[in-house]
């Protein structure tokens, strides 16, 4: 991958506007729209927010986890959903939780190296309507008579007859497991928490410090330059519905273990299943200014990693976070501040006991020092992923139009993002503000 920084890049992507829709718990609000119409609501509301014309845009990237199988590149089905101009190009990408970063990145690079001056790049996903896993018994005895190689009564008769007991045509419930291991993510999350010895206080005071956090955000109107109201049968879904600014450290540590009998995630400490969208304009440096807009931030690198599942499935960002640090050509303590995807607080503080252990770095980085200790103050500042939610796709992007927001608004230099994701996966980026 290359390095993308501002000395070194002739050709600078930069960030120019943010947009996304409020996230709200799965099987709620937006039942009714599925992933596409989810990325539609915040491609909609990111140009009608940015005011880009339509005829400038070159390229859609989405990201997409649950994508829907019989129109699996989401990114072309919002160009044509929403009558933009049929010549631009899309693609739809998938990188687990990372996939919106992914989108991103994919869209700077394509920038940077002359491709394109315009993309909208983002994610979305729909818990709510995902797919369901049929029963392999169901599905033999279905398929010959729905594709025609058996027909009439005879066939239909011999379809049910293959559903006998009833019991096997139900659908299987979906799991947020690996296929590598079996294991279900909060398991894996929960052996992690084990390892680093982390505490059952230690993630309740995180998760109520990114509610409280979030809560101030949204209280401050830090969040409207960033979330645009999907109204949906007359009624507008306007905030976040998972924030919780009252919470407690106390109401949380009433709540039981969810994931192992004497464990110490629970459904306050973990993100929970999630619908929503954001999307992300970049331009060309030259274009921007050219068309009037103002640049936010830039890329300064990005880094992509992976572990092996068997062992800590979610490390990944303590991989991924060093190496974007150094091919940034920085160190921890240059940073001014940090957003972790918070998949679970127990997460979190494992990947930074990971960060502050000298053992770690030797072993696992190469390197004689440990990364360093971030400071709680500069950590999610506006939140995180257990207070604001997770549409898988959707949260790199909401970290990147976060952070860049926060960095123009704040005249901070830089931002460290740090992203884990399904199968052993990490991402990390490093932006910087333009100056």
């Amino acid at each position: 991958m290359p390095v993308s920084t501002s000395n070194t890049v002739a050709r600078r992507a930069v960030i120019v506007a943010g947009n996304r829709t409020p996230f709200v718990k799965a099987f709620s609000e937006y039942l009714s729209l599925d992933t596409i119409d989810l990325g539609v609501e915040a491609v909609r509301g990111l140009m009608a927010r940015s005011g880009l014309d339509s005829s400038q845009l070159d390229a859609v990237i989405w990201g997409g986890v649950l994508l829907p199988p019989l129109a699996p590149n989401v990114a072309r089905e919002i160009v044509l959903d929403l009558e933009l101009p049929a010549g631009i190009e899309a693609n739809t990408v998938t990188r687990a939780c990372a996939s919106g970063l992914q989108a991103i990145t994919d869209a700077v690079a394509k920038i940077e190296r002359g491709e394109a001056d315009v993309i909208i790049a983002g994610g979305s996903d729909s818990t709510s309507n995902a797919t369901l896993a049929m029963p392999a018994d169901f599905v033999r005895s279905v398929a010959p008579f729905a594709m025609g190689k058996s027909s009439g009564v005879a066939g239909f008769f011999g379809m049910l007859g293959g559903l006998f007991p009833p019991t096997k045509a139900l659908p299987k419930m979906p799991k947020v497991a690996e296929r590598s291991t079996g294991e279900v993510m909060g398991e894996s999350a929960e052996k992690m928490a084990g390892i680093h010895g982390i505490s059952r206080d230690a993630q309740d005071e995180l998760a109520t410090r990114s509610h409280h956090r979030a809560a101030a955000a949204w209280a401050s109107g830090r969040f409207d330059d960033e979330v645009s109201a999907v109204t949906i049968n007359d009624i507008a879904v306007e905030r976040d519905t998972i924030v919780r600014g009252d919470t407690s450290v106390e109401k949380m540590a009433k709540l039981r273990a969810v994931f192992a009998q004497d464990g110490t995630l629970t459904a306050a400490n973990s993100s929970t299943l999630t619908d929503g969208a954001s999307a992300t304009l970049i331009m060309s440096e030259d274009k921007a200014i050219a068309l009037g807009f103002t640049p936010l931030a830039s890329f300064r690198s990005w880094a992509y990693s992976a572990v092996d599942p068997r062992d800590q499935l979610l490390k990944g960002p303590a991989i991924s976070m060093p190496l974007a640090l150094k091919r940034a050509g920085l160190k921890l303590e240059d940073v001014d501040l940090v957003d972790m995807h918070e998949a679970f607080a127990g997460q979190v503080l494992s990947i930074l006991a990971m960060l502050e252990d000298d053992e770690f770095a030797r072993v696992e980085l190469g390197v004689d020092q440990a990364v360093g200790r971030i400071d709680p103050a500069i950590l999610n500042v506006q939140g995180g992923s257990v207070a604001i939610g997770h549409p898988f796709a959707a949260t790199g992007s909401r970290m990147v139009n976060t952070m860049a927001n926060e960095l123009h608004r704040t005249g901070k230099d830089t931002a460290l993002l740090g992203i884990c994701a399904a199968g052993g996966l990490g991402a990390a980026a490093v932006l910087e503000r333009i100056k």
